[in-house]
This record gives structure tokens, C-alpha cells and sequence, in this order.
């Protein structure tokens, strides 16, 4: 494994870089409020398997780039950092997967820019247009996505989650998530990059920019081959926006995990892997 500095303006990128250089490349994203870490099964696997695998740090999170101001995160800006990163690499094309928030770039990135993307995987993140349905149509939705709309508060938010070592962070991982998915050692890993210089702000951003901006597709059909892996357990997002996504793909299929929680590629990390080889391969 090694690092792989990514350039996007003023913005840097801290990635992490594994598999043969003239491998196909995956790129995997990570969500809320991991980093590259979030990956860290799944890596050795497709390495192993050929891929030149990049992780990055995304803009606002542990070594990458912190841009001030909440403008800075909104999508756009966030789905020209993969772009950044396939064209650094001299692609057309990447495979690409992503994780919670780094699902929802993951599909915008598919819907802005289908002619970079090979094939999309997202794990336990709905497609945009289904996740704005849901939140002003499903109450059950609205309340479990509370603490969006708490985010949009200045400075109370990152005093919360940063208070007494990060308890409430390290809290709402240990709750939501299956036993065992997050050991002390990765509790450890995740306080270390929270705890980097303006990574809060910065973290938090991603949502105050979410209820800013908002991003209009000239076409809401995916039309990139795409995967969708959910874990039925999740207790941000209900499953039965995993099915309506399929609605908005040309080909789409989706693979549900009945005792998995959001946190899917940490709680069955062998399954994961195997599904994006199989997909990617294929």
C-alpha cells in the first residue's frame, strides 16, 4: 500500500494506493464520518485481484484538504474531486463504489459524468431523486435522518461529537452497527482523524451544503451498469428505497443483506469484496 497525492485546483487529495499500476482502476469512497479506512478490508482483495485500487480521503476529511466555506462541498465540487482523480490517472473510464456519502458522489458522479464511469456500486445509499422523495413523502424516513437537520446548526454539532474524546462519534458507530464491526483499534484510527484541524467543520459541511445547493440532473436515469449492496439493518435509511433505486437505472441489481447494518463493508467485508471483483470483472 502506498499514497498517491491527488491534485483537483487549491485541492489536495491524501489517497491510498494499492494493486499493479497498469491495473484497471477502482476507485472506492468512503461516507460519514470515516475516511479512507472505511475501505481498508476490501483493498488487499482487489489488489490481489488486479485492480489498482485509490482510496482518497475526501475533500474535508483527516489529511486531505479542508476548503473554507460551506460552498466548497456542496456536490458539484465533490463529484469534480473523482473526476480529478480519474483524470490524474490518465483514465476515460473507473470503476467506482462508494459508501453512504461517498454513495450519493458516487451516483452523482455517474449521473453528471456517465462516460467516465465503467461501472457503479453503492452500498446503503439510495439514488438522490428516491432519497429527496422519501425524506418529504415518509415520515419514518424524516425521523431517522434527525440528525441532518441537526447538522445545519453553526458550531454546536462539532462540539458534541468532539466533546470527552469524540464519545458521542465513537457512540454512534457502536450503536448502529452490528457487535464487533468497530474494534477499539478502529475506534482509535477514526478519533486520530477527526481530531485533525479543521476536520469537523469540514466534515459537517457536506450536509449544511446538502440544504444549500441544490443539484438538478438534466437526467435522473443511471445509465452506467450499476450494483447496489444494502444492509437491512440500517438504521438511517429504510430498504425500501434500495428497491426504488432500481427504478432509476438502466440496469441495475441489488444484492440485500438481511442481518447487516449500514456499516456493510465492515460487517461482511469477504461478501463485499467478492461482489465488486464479480461486478467489475465481469
Amino acid at each position: 500500500m502506498e499514497y498517491l497525492p491527488i491534485k483537483n485546483g487549491d485541492v489536495g487529495l491524501h489517497a491510498v494506493a494499492a494493486g499493479p499500476e497498469d491495473g484497471p482502476v477502482v476507485v472506492l469512497l468512503h461516507g460519514f464520518p470515516e475516511f479512507w479506512y472505511s475501505w481498508h478490508r476490501q483493498i488487499e482483495p482487489l489488489s490481489a485481484a488486479g485492480f489498482r485500487v485509490i482510496v482518497p480521503d475526501q475533500r474535508g476529511y483527516n489529511l486531505s484538504s479542508k476548503p473554507v466555506g460551506v460552498s466548497s462541498y456542496a456536490m458539484p465540487e465533490l463529484v469534480s474531486d473523482v473526476i480529478a482523480i480519474a483524470d490524474q490517472l490518465g483514465q476515460r473510464k473507473i470503476f467506482l463504489a462508494g459508501h453512504d456519502w461517498g454513495a450519493a458522489v458516487a451516483w452523482s458522479t455517474a449521473l453528471l459524468h456517465p462516460q467516465r464511469v465503467a461501472k457503479l456500486v453503492v452500498l446503503n445509499v439510495p439514488h438522490p431523486s428516491v432519497m429527496r422523495k422519501f425524506l418529504s413523502t415518509r415520515p419514518r424516513q424524516f425521523r431517522r435522518s434527525w440528525y441532518m437537520f441537526f447538522f445545519q446548526l453553526p458550531w454546536l454539532p462539532e462540539a458534541l461529537f468532539s466533546a470527552f474524546n469524540f464519545r458521542a462519534g465513537s457512540r454512534s458507530l457502536l450503536r448502529s452497527s452490528r457487535p464487533g464491526a468497530f474494534s477499539a483499534e478502529d475506534l482509535d484510527q477514526y478519533r486520530a482523524a477527526w481530531s485533525q484541524p479543521g476536520a469537523l467543520t469540514a466534515m459537517i459541511n457536506w450536509y449544511r451544503a446538502l440544504f444549500r445547493t441544490r443539484i438538478k440532473f438534466q437526467n435522473k436515469t443511471v445509465r452506467v451498469p450499476t450494483r447496489i449492496l444494502w444492509g437491512e439493518r440500517d438504521d438511517f435509511l429504510l430498504t425500501e428505497m434500495a428497491h426504488e433505486s432500481l427504478r432509476y437505472c438502466t440496469s441495475a441489481e441489488l444484492f440485500t443483506f438481511a442481518s447487516a447494518t449500514h456499516w456493510l463493508q465492515h460487517e461482511e467485508p469477504a461478501r463485499v469484496s467478492e461482489l465488486l471483483i464479480d461486478f467489475f470483472r465481469a
